[in-house]
């Protein structure tokens, strides 16, 4: 044991003896009119002036004009909360007085709302393949809606999302190479 902490002393000491022999590069400090011409050199090169302008219209500035008119709402015992159009999937007769804003007062968000009316409001987690339109919601799922007693409300990832309507496939083109039927 003894040995083996000499040696890693040495080694230690070696180690160190030849790091401090080691000179390190000593540069000189570059100067204000060296920093100044590179700075100059690199505004002159600056590949954002090159660039040429964008033809697109800004998104930003076609933002919807009115987040009601965007939403749906669902309120019930003062509070109601603002979920995506398409987003209600089924409204039984007996609670479409929920989807209106009558005597709510405070606003709260989807996850407290769902968490506070669990009792009147089923969810369908949808994948974002069914929220695209591009997979149908099963049809029995669907027929299930007709006899449903609560708000079904489309999600995904918990979150309230917007179901677009099915996207039909391109008719397909019907081939003249038809096996010609023997007389």
């Amino acid at each position: 044991m003894k040995t083996t902490l000499i040696h890693t002393l040495c080694a230690i000491a070696l180690t160190a003896a030849h790091t401090a022999s080691a000179e390190p590069e000593m540069r000189d400090a570059a100067t204000h009119e060296q920093l100044q011409k590179k700075s100059h050199a690199a505004v002159i090169q600056d590949p954002m002036k090159k660039l040429p302008p964008a033809n697109e219209t800004d998104p930003a500035k076609d933002a919807p004009k009115d987040l009601i008119s965007q939403s749906d709402i669902l309120s019930f015992d003062g509070t109601f909360t603002l979920v995506p159009k398409r987003a209600i999937l089924a409204i039984p007769k007996e609670l479409e007085k929920r989807t209106q804003l009558v005597n709510a007062t405070k606003l709260v968000g989807w996850a407290e709302f769902h968490a506070n009316n669990r009792g009147w409001i089923t969810t369908l987690e949808v994948t974002r393949e069914q929220a695209e339109g591009n997979s149908p919601i099963d049809e029995d799922i669907q027929a299930g809606f007709k006899d449903s007693t609560t708000i079904v409300v489309a999600t995904y990832h918990g979150g309230p999302i917007s179901i677009l309507p099915p996207k039909t496939p391109p008719a397909e083109e019907k081939t003249s190479e038809e096996p010609a039927s023997k007389p």
